[in-house]
């Protein structure tokens, strides 16, 4: 166990307040470690550090400071990549090759927002003779961060790397399930020397308590949330009375479209991957297989086989390709969608429970039922439909089949058609030949029920920034009385 209690950090300090709580590894079921639960009056009195400090220190005008501090967080998070991978691996349950990936692609995401804070630049507009008007980018106040458990450091630096680098002041809420790996990076970032107090604020969670102080509190302009569509909804509809604006990253159901002439090795390849990577708990995840009737049975017995190759397993072990759910709860309620498959639909491949702790080997299961919600909703682990389509307007009719527009690839070695494709589906990524390439350059966001606004890219910057139009007229400003 970490020797430790997990606390929250407020205004450069930090608390150790609240009943305490264990954390868990969902790969042994042992207690890792505790955390104190945060509340209302702990969220509270986060928010309220950090507009004092928005308005106070120089932080919100001071784009150069911006940039050495986010620089000095990356520094501080590539030092500690190893013991924070570890404790991925430890309380999230994936494997370790993927704790790295997503460590590193947080430093990444750190360092490319580091540049992005000295680029911030308005636009200047002389609408009549002598008249201007200038357009001037503004950080928006201060910005709440809801952070999910599935990727617990990309996830915190896709948005607190852009809110930084905006000018924003933050009020962090951690996952409840990965309060230890939180603490580990909260930690780096608290030894970054140029970071002012109260720019950076965390409070742990303890149920829902600290996401509702959230999206109450009169002291935070913006909330940043990545997680499930309906916890979305309800994170819209409580900033409604005050007016908070939201950007929300939601669920997924991403299709991947398989045609006749594709190379069937390789997207297997993907696709096992792009399915299975963090137990297919990831809302970018390849969750329908959509595959041209004329190779149904050839892409059927080559990904079954890929899939029953997978070796699931802790992620501490060299040879595991594939760890743990989050929890018993998931891996139960995974269990209950498995027994809806065979009902609804025809088994290919039945995962299976691999010890008592929250292993599942995948799923695999062919649907034609458009309607079913095991097509329509968001299931988040290893379970995967297969489905057929005829001809072209068929798959894309089937790929925007769903309320949900995340992400989607296609696989064909027809450019034309690929650029059709990647056109007609209604999905914020679309990948041709490959599946879940993330990075910071890029963005991403959804279409539909997937969500509101971009992260990752210039555009994450847009959820944290204001505009401004000043207006001036020559010889009017100044001038003499």
């Amino acid at each position: 166990m970490t020797e430790h209690p997990a606390k929250h950090f407020i205004g450069g300090e930090w608390i150790g307040d609240g009943p305490l709580c264990d954390s868990v590894n969902p790969a042994t079921l042992e207690a890792l470690g505790q955390h104190h639960l945060g509340s209302e009056r702990l969220t509270n009195q986060a928010a309220s550090a950090a507009r004092e400090a928005f308005f106070t220190s120089p932080w919100a005008a001071s784009p150069r400071l911006r940039a050495q501090v986010l620089y000095e967080i990356a520094d501080r998070l590539e030092a500690a990549r190893d013991e924070i991978a570890d404790l991925v691996v430890l309380e999230n349950g994936k494997i370790r090759a993927e704790a790295i990936g997503e460590t590193l692609g947080a430093i990444s995401e750190t360092r490319y927002y580091a540049g992005l804070a000295r680029n911030i630049r308005g636009t200047m507009q002389e609408t009549a003779p002598g008249n201007f008007s200038l357009f001037n980018r503004e950080p928006a106040g201060v910005a709440g961060v809801i952070v999910p458990w599935n990727a617990p450091v990309t996830l915190l630096m896709r948005s607190l790397a852009p809110a930084l680098a905006a000018g924003c002041t933050t009020v962090i809420k951690p996952a409840q399930q990965t309060p230890l790996v939180h603490a580990r990076i909260m930690e780096a970032i608290t030894f970054a020397p140029s970071l002012p107090k109260g720019v950076v604020n965390s409070v742990n969670e303890n149920g829902i308590a600290v996401g509702k102080a959230m999206t109450a509190s009169p002291d935070i302009d913006v909330i940043s949330f990545t997680g499930s569509s309906r916890t979305g909804q309800a994170i819209m509809a409580a900033c409604a009375p005050s007016l908070k604006r939201v950007g929300l990253e939601l669920g997924g159901k991403a299709p991947a479209v398989v045609f006749a002439d594709a190379n069937l090795d390789l997207a297997v390849k993907e696709l096992t991957h792009g399915a299975l990577a963090m137990a297919g708990q990831i809302c970018v995840a390849a969750a329908r297989f959509v595959v041209h009737e004329s190779i149904a049975s050839e892409f059927e017995a080559k990904i079954t086989m890929a899939f029953r190759a997978v070796k699931v397993g802790p992620g501490n072990r060299p040879e595991s390709q594939m760890g743990s759910l989050i929890d018993l709860e998931n891996r139960a309620r995974i269990e209950r969608l498995i027994e809806q498959a065979g009902d609804e639909g025809e088994m290919v491949l039945k995962g299976e429970r691999l010890s008592d702790a929250a292993f599942l080997s995948p799923t695999l299961f062919r649907i034609n039922d458009l309607s079913s919600p095991l097509v329509q909703e968001e299931l988040f682990g290893p379970i995967v439909s297969i489905e057929t389509f005829a001809d072209e307007a068929e798959a894309v009719a089937k790929a925007n089949a769903t309320s949900y527009g995340l992400a989607a690839s296609v696989f064909t070695n027809d450019t034309a058609r690929a650029m059709r494709m990647s056109r007609a589906i209604r999905a914020g990524t679309v990948w041709i030949n490959s599946h879940l390439r993330l990075f910071a350059e890029g963005e991403t966001g959804g279409y539909g029920k997937s969500g509101l606004g971009r992260l990752h890219g210039p555009e994450g910057l847009h959820d944290f920034l204001e505009t401004k139009h000043i207006y001036m007229e020559a010889g009017v400003v100044g001038a003499a009385t």
